[in-house]
C-alpha cells in the first residue's frame, strides 16, 4: 500500500513521527530506524550519505514515493545530494524531505532578540546547514550553535536521568549560552533531544524559549501535500502505521514508547542489498 515514510538513523525521528501523526492521523506510514548503523551524528558525510540512500531505496521499494528524513544528521549531509543525483535516476515523482528546511523557515519567527541557539549533533552543526537556511529566510538572525556528541548515546542508553548525565547537559547548555547572552531561543535540533527539554529547562532563563521540531515539521508537511495533490492523493488513507528497524526488534520497541508516546510493534528489515 502506498504510504509516507518516515526514516531516521534510530529512535529520535518517532519523536516528529509522532507529531505528524497527531496532525495527519489519516494517512498511511512507514517508519524505518537504522538502529543497527546508529548512531549518524559522528558519521563522516559520504558515510551519512550511503546509509541514508540505502534506507530511502528500503522505503521507495515499499511503497513511500514520499519520505521524509526525520533526522537532522540525514538532512544536512545526504539530503541535497539524493535531491539532485539520485531522485532524477530512481524515478522524478519520489520526493525526499527533511526536517532542516521547515524548521529554519519559521524558528525566527520565535525570537525577539533575533539570537537564537542551536543544539545539535557534531554532524549537523559542522554542516553549518542552519545556519545557511536560516540566513535564506531571516539574514537578520544571529545564529551560535554548539555540538552535544554525547546526548544521543545518553538517551538511547536510558542514562540521562543520573546526576553525571545532568552535569553534561548543563555544561553544554551553557556552553551555548555564554556564546551569545542575547540568545532568547534555543533550537533542539536532533530529533532525540526533546526527551531531554524537562531538563534543559532547568539550566535556561525562563524567558528563553526551547523549540522542539516535531510540530514544525509536521505543519510544514501539511502544507506541502496541500500544495502537491499529485502527492496526497497517491498516499492511502486507512491510519495504518508500520514500524521496521534493522536493529534488534526487542531492544527498538523497548525504546519506542519513550520517544512515541505509546507501545509499538516492530518487524526486523535489511536495507543492504546484496
Amino acid at each position: 500500500m502506498a504510504s509516507i515514510g518516515i526514516f531516521d538513523s534510530g529512535y529520535g525521528g518517532l519523536t516528529v513521527f509522532k507529531a505528524i501523526v497527531a496532525k495527519m492521523p489519516d494517512y498511511n506510514y512507514i517508519y524505518l530506524g537504522d538502529n543497527a548503523r546508529a548512531p549518524y551524528g559522528n558519521r563522516s558525510f559520504e558515510t551519512v550519505y550511503q546509509y541514508t540512500l540505502e534506507c530511502v531505496q528500503w522505503l521507495f521499494d515499499a511503497g513511500c514515493d514520499l519520505v521524509i528524513l526525520a533526522c537532522n544528521t540525514a538532512s544536512a549531509k545526504a539530503l541535497r545530494t539524493i535531491q539532485q543525483n539520485d531522485l532524477p535516476k530512481i524515478g522524478p515523482e519520489k520526493r525526499v524531505l527533511g526536517v532542516i528546511r521547515p524548521t529554519a523557515e519559521i524558528i525566527h519567527q520565535y525570537s525577539r532578540t533575533n539570537h537564537i541557539g542551536i543544539l545539535g549533533t557534531s554532524g549537523t552543526v559542522a554542516s553549518n546547514s542552519y545556519v545557511i537556511e536560516m540566513a535564506h529566510f531571516a539574514p537578520e538572525i544571529q545564529v551560535s550553535q554548539h555540538a552535544c556528541p554525547l546526548w544521543v548515546p545518553l538517551v538511547e542508553a536510558n542514562a540521562y536521568q543520573t546526576d553525571a548525565a545532568k552535569l553534561i547537559i548543563r555544561s553544554d547548555v551553557e556552553q551555548l549560552l555564554l556564546a551569545d547572552k542575547a540568545i532568547d531561543t534555543i533550537l533542539l535540533a536532533c530529533t532525540h533531544y526533546p526527551i531531554l527539554k524537562p531538563i534543559i529547562q532547568q539550566f535556561v532563563p525562563e524567558s528563553v524559549n526551547i523549540i522542539s521540531q516535531g510540530e514544525l515539521v509536521a505543519d510544514s508537511l501539511e502544507a506541502y501535500l496541500k500544495r502537491h495533490s499529485e502527492t496526497e492523493t497517491g498516499v492511502d488513507r486507512k491510519g495504518d502505521m508500520l514500524f521496521y528497524t534493522t536493529g534488534e526488534v526487542s531492544d527498538f520497541e523497548a525504546h519506542a514508547s519513550l520517544f512515541f508516546g505509546k507501545d509499538i510493534k516492530a518487524q526486523s528489515c535489511n536495507v543492504v542489498k546484496k
